[in-house]
């Protein structure tokens, strides 16, 4: 008689919040996607504004929701960056310049 443990994969699902990260860990059969993770995970039903356009990815790496998972994945789930790294990053330059210009 086959196993049927055999068949799940056990995979981890985070989403991170300002002060808060929600995390479960789950079995899936072995043919499981990203976006069924998230659906059997409760996620959704914790965070309904997620929907199913959530950015995802697999140990920090991008992905789709159609990716299928493996053993072992942790699926993270990505918030929509509240400002422009790169101009955040130009501010901070202008500010040093500014700032050695007065030093100077």
């Amino acid at each position: 008689m086959p196993n049927r443990r055999s068949n799940l994969v056990q995979v981890e699902v985070l989403y991170a919040r300002p002060g808060n990260i929600w995390r479960r860990h789950i079995e899936l059969p072995a043919t499981a996607t990203v976006g069924q993770a998230l659906e059997t995970s409760g996620l959704l039903e914790c965070y309904p504004e997620l929907g199913t356009t959530a950015a995802v990815g697999i140990f920090g790496r991008a992905c789709t929701q159609q990716q299928p998972v493996q053993a072992g994945d942790r699926i993270e789930v990505y918030r929509p960056l509240v400002f422009d790294p790169m101009e955040s990053r130009r501010r901070r330059a202008r500010h040093k310049q500014q700032r050695a210009a007065l030093l100077a």
